[in-house]
């Protein structure tokens, strides 16, 4: 057996006996410590706990039960302006603080006459969709025995008219079904109006809205108000 073979029989093993005594060898004990040394332990300071007011939505927060049995909380919000978000974080919110109360999640719709010309466009949409794919044949059943010439300019480019009719069709249903409404009632009594505000209500906002709310309705887990007075 020449050196090379040696060397490839002889560094293996070299590396497996190495591994087996690391793995076998106990560690090494940690140093104790000097016990001659005394400590002198100083006693630490007792913090005080900031006294804090006890706020309406504090006060029921603290209360005994489920201090929101027997209350409802609407929360009307406009659903094709992308607010369900929105209330969902509020009713969780109202759900952590007042257990047992009720949150109803609810669509507030446009005016009336919004929603008759959102059923408009539709129909509007579809008529001129139709006209460019099939006029020559609709125009003589109207009565038309040639079509006018407005019809032949959106022939024309009938790809581009029917694409520009659906995108500024769907573009004016969204403004005219959207009401920017985020309303809120607790017990049928409105308790932030986004649409007198232009603004959404803070989490801690509507917790305390909310509260003192509870409290002047004296519905808190089948109490008056005067027990929480």
């Amino acid at each position: 057996m020449d050196r090379s073979q040696l060397l490839l029989v002889g560094l293996p093993l070299f590396l497996i006996i190495s591994d087996l005594f690391q793995l076998f060898t106990p560690p090494p004990q940690k140093p104790t410590s000097d016990h001659h040394h005394h400590h002198h332990h100083q006693p630490s300071p007792v913090i005080q706990q900031p006294h804090t007011l006890e706020f309406p939505a504090q006060k029921i927060g603290g209360g005994i039960g489920a201090v929101g049995i027997g209350n409802t909380v609407t929360i009307d919000f406009c659903s094709s302006c992308s607010y369900r978000g929105t209330a969902v974080t509020m009713k969780n919110m109202l759900d952590s603080q007042f257990p047992g109360i009720h949150v109803v999640l609810a669509n507030y719709p446009p005016p009336l006459p919004k929603r008759l010309l959102g059923k408009v466009v539709p129909v509007f949409q579809f008529g001129v969709i139709g006209l460019v794919m099939a006029g020559e044949q609709i125009f003589p059943k109207l009565g038309y025995a040639v079509p006018p010439p407005w019809f032949y300019q959106l022939r024309a480019n009938r790809f581009g008219t029917m694409a520009t009719t659906w995108l500024l069709g769907n573009f004016f249903q969204s403004m005219l079904q959207s009401s920017g409404a985020f309303e809120v009632y607790c017990n049928g009594e409105l308790v932030f109006s986004k649409l007198k505000e232009n603004r959404f209500p803070g989490e801690l906002e509507l917790k305390d809205l909310v509260a003192r709310r509870i409290i002047n309705s004296g519905v808190v887990d089948g109490l008056g108000a005067s027990s929480w007075s």
